[in-house]
């Protein structure tokens, strides 16, 4: 059925999420896991931010860091027996994530999603969403809720 998971990882707790649900399908089909970090070129305005870095070097940087972190995500789903690979994108998210699944032969892409609606959504955008509307294969998504606010604690006590 699964022979090959691709899931994109952007180093965040949300992201990770899919994990669990990833294991449950790639462990018993014995499918390979690829997990995917898409760093997106630095603009002009992320280029000021470096802080005196040159946007070469901050870019190496950042693909350094996108694939020790996707090493380390790979040991522990190694250690229980899932057999992973890595790959690392560069440019837009969305992009990269189809193009990725079709290069690796996946044939199912798992992640998760804000779960944004309204005017943040329409601002925003929403990588998964563009995902699920150009992939060629299924697309195992999570929605994730937004945080709620925390209570407001009581004017008079």
């Amino acid at each position: 059925m699964y022979g090959r998971v691709l899931i994109p990882l952007d180093g965040s707790e949300l992201a990770e999420t899919i994990l669990p649900f990833a294991e449950q399908i790639a462990g018993p089909l014995d499918a390979e896991v690829v997990l995917l970090g898409v760093v997106e070129p630095l603009s002009a305005v992320t280029g000021l931010a470096t802080g005196g870095v040159n946007a070469a070097d901050a870019l190496f940087l950042r693909q350094l860091e996108t694939k020790k972190y996707l090493a380390e995500v790979a040991r522990r789903l190694e250690a229980k027996g899932l057999r992973v690979r890595t790959l690392l994108g560069l440019g837009m998210p969305a992009a990269e994530i189809v193009e990725s699944a079709k290069a690796a032969q996946a044939d199912l892409i798992a992640m998760t999603t804000h779960g944004r609606s309204g005017l943040r959504r329409a601002v925003l955008g929403s990588v998964a969403e563009q995902v699920l509307r150009a992939a060629s294969v299924p697309v195992l998504m999570i929605r994730m809720p937004a945080p709620s606010p925390a209570p407001m604690e009581a004017a008079n006590r």
